[in-house]
């Protein structure tokens, strides 16, 4: 049975597109506002407000209106969900493989 909420289904496909993950990135240094986040990239400002939008959506990102400029940041608790749920495949599979290894070398005595 699967474990996660649909949160963390939006976080992962938020990220599953390298423009957003650049995006991501690119905030973790601090707030940008859109126009600033879209100067690298090779299409339009229209374009990277969408990729924005999914990021907000899913939680990873929060935008604010100050004036004529939208400003967006990371919001660190959708990063640690997503880090948290992989952290504890990461252990599950360790200790499976510990066990192995242990199998494994007993085996070979």
């Amino acid at each position: 049975m699967l474990d996660h909420a649909p949160d963390l289904d939006l976080v992962f496909q938020a990220l599953a597109d390298p423009t957003r993950r650049a995006l991501v990135e690119r905030m973790t240094t601090g707030p940008a506002s859109a126009s600033e986040l879209a100067r690298p990239f090779d299409m339009t400002l229209a374009a990277v407000l969408q990729h924005l939008k999914v990021l907000e959506d899913s939680g990873l990102v929060h935008t604010k209106k100050e004036g004529r400029v939208r400003m967006c940041r990371v919001e660190p608790d959708a990063l640690r969900g997503a880090e948290a749920w992989i952290a504890e495949r990461r252990t599950t599979w360790e200790r499976r493989l510990d066990r192995l290894g242990s199998v494994l070398s007993e085996e070979e005595r």
